[in-house]
């Protein structure tokens, strides 16, 4: 026979099966079978927090990551103030918020569809470790990409229209990213193409953003339960949702969550007032494996009512497989139409009345809302979220930064000249020593052609690529280097050159052992020919028309200046 405290030991490994067992059948049995835990696990679960109404009452967020795609979602929702409501008339009963995707780490919404296309990819056997990504994008997406493909380790290739702001391509080609350029006149469409053409001859993974289930469920998972939690966790109602269709996968995961979570939240959906394709009423025909012009399962031919507009990543010429899909699931209560020019004008206005800078993309889903706040006056409140898809950043060369000038305006320099500008004291350079002029004409005698140099200055990288671009050998000197740093070495070398030749500034050149000038000298003197004579009587060879070092610079030699040089006359504006 057994003790009695030898049978509770027994027994205790088959009470806690069963337990666990009945556990599983849900959460209002583990609520009998295990009060204690349940009270104690509600207990240690933080409220949700409401709408952040100012600063500093944001709840803590996790600040350590592992990973920079651990930082995607979870983007703010920001009410509008009150002034900016002013300036377009907008009833006092409607409440307008963003859902400002800028906030992810690739500064867009489709850093989500990035992270969602892979992990899917991943998960489903679709995808090798190290295998190339291709995919169409007008950069946002592209972008999402290069950063999620940095993250885990994936090459990753853009297709993109050379229409496309430059911004876009030069930050995907930062995060390590190729991009290939097509011809603008073949429009979305001729990206998705090129793109499918890559994938099929090199055997390159195609997310196929335009058709992904996975680019739906992304959202679907993420974008909408955000901001139905955030409503709810305030007690208010989430009226109405505002967004472009794009690719169509924010626009079915968020209907998609809505209709689940908040059924009377209405949908509305903006399209370019030129490119009105859901308008219109023709659709786009789909067809099976290989009967379509990408060789895919997508679009069979461009849309006949699309044409170009400024509005970049929302309507592209053809509706994509998802957004058709959304329709069908009646996940679209209203289409409304923007024009170009009033979606900048609200991305301007947004940016100097609130402090948020969105792109023209988030600018047009702004004034659809805009519009359709002037309809709710007399229908009480109402509360309005707008996806804002992007930040201004890239949109730098685009016709939303037209007229925002790199020069000071007449109010700037009435401002600049209101005071002095005295300049700071200079530093007390060391005397002339023997030992360092002896150092400098050395140094300009064993080499033909020298420059004195600071090392991060541009103005001394001027000149060398302009050496570098006509084949011109030289050494540089930076004088400014941890070299030259011990015992102030460095600057009893700029005394040196001083006495030597009048002239403070950086950089110095000499050829053949004599001073010639600094960079803006040289810039000019090869312009008017005057350098190449310089060398020709130095015997220093540079590329020549009819020389064996290669073809002949044929460009503008004040290229090479700093594009912020108000003097430069190929300076950016």
């Amino acid at each position: 026979f057994r003790s009695s405290a030898e049978k509770k030991r027994r027994s205790f490994p088959i009470v806690l099966k069963i337990l666990l067992s009945l556990s599983r059948r849900g959460p209002s049995v583990r609520a009998l079978l295990f009060p204690a835990l349940l009270a104690r696990a509600m207990a240690s679960q933080a409220a949700p927090p409401a709408l952040v109404p100012s600063i500093g009452q944001a709840p803590p967020g996790r600040i350590l990551h592992d990973s920079i795609l651990s930082t995607i979602g979870n983007t703010p929702i920001v009410r509008l103030s009150e002034r900016f409501k002013a300036a377009y008339d907008v009833p006092p009963s409607v409440n307008l918020f963003v859902k400002f995707e800028a906030q992810n780490p690739g500064g867009s919404v489709k850093d989500r569809l990035a992270l969602g296309v892979l992990e899917w990819a991943e998960q489903h056997g679709q995808i090798s470790p190290g295998q190339t990504v291709v995919e169409a994008s007008s950069g946002n997406t592209g972008i999402g990409l290069a950063v999620a493909c940095a993250a885990k380790g994936y090459p990753f290739v853009c297709v993109m229209a050379e229409s496309f702001s430059i911004e876009r391509r030069k930050l995907m080609r930062f995060l390590g990213a190729k991009v290939i350029l097509t011809n603008p006149a073949h429009k979305g469409s001729g990206m998705v193409i090129k793109a499918k053409e890559l994938g099929e001859k090199h055997g390159w993974f195609l997310p196929q953003q335009f058709e992904s289930e996975a680019n739906a469920w992304v959202h679907k998972e993420t974008t909408g339960p955000e901001m139905v939690g955030a409503f709810a966790s305030a007690g208010e109602p989430l009226d109405y949702f505002v967004c472009a269709y794009g690719t169509g996968g924010t626009l079915k995961g968020v209907g998609m969550a809505l209709r689940e979570s908040s059924p009377e939240t209405k949908i509305v959906v903006c399209e370019p007032d030129n490119a009105p394709l859901l308008y219109s009423g023709i659709k786009t025909e789909y067809g099976g494996e290989g009967e379509t012009a990408g060789g895919g399962t997508t679009f069979k031919e461009p849309h006949p009512v699309w044409r170009p507009h400024l509005l970049q990543g929302w309507t592209t010429d053809f509706i994509p497989k998802l957004v058709d899909d959304a329709s069908a699931l009646g996940l679209v209560d209203e289409v409304r139409h923007v024009g170009g020019l009033e979606a900048m004008e609200a991305a301007k206005s947004l940016a100097r009345l609130d402090g948020i800078a969105s792109g023209t993309s988030g600018g047009g889903t702004l004034a659809g809302a805009l519009a359709l706040s002037k309809t709710l006056g007399d229908k009480g409140k109402a509360n309005v979220v707008v996806m804002l898809a992007d930040g201004a950043e890239r949109y730098l060369s685009t016709p939303l930064f037209e007229g925002i000038s790199a020069d000071m305006t007449e109010e700037e320099e009435a401002i600049a000249a209101s005071t002095p500008s005295a300049p700071p004291p200079p530093i007390t350079m060391p005397p002339v020593t023997a030992e360092a002029v002896a150092f400098v004409e050395k140094a300009n005698q064993e080499d033909a052609v020298v420059v004195w140099s600071l090392e991060y200055c541009e103005f001394c990288w001027t000149i060398t690529k302009l050496f570098d671009a006509i084949g011109v050998k030289y050494r540089v000197i930076n004088i400014d280097s941890f070299e030259y740093a011990k015992d102030n070495m460095g600057n009893q070398y700029r005394s040196a050159l001083s006495s030597l030749t009048e002239c403070n500034t950086f950089p110095q050149c000499f050829i053949g052992g004599k001073f010639f000038g600094g960079a803006a000298d040289a810039c000019m003197k090869w312009k008017s020919g005057d350098l190449q004579k310089v060398l020709a009587e130095a015997g220093v060879p540079y590329k020549t028309a009819d020389g064996a070092a290669g073809a002949p610079y044929a460009g503008d030699a004040f290229e090479f200046l700093p594009k912020w040089m108000s003097q430069n006359p190929l300076r950016s504006k």
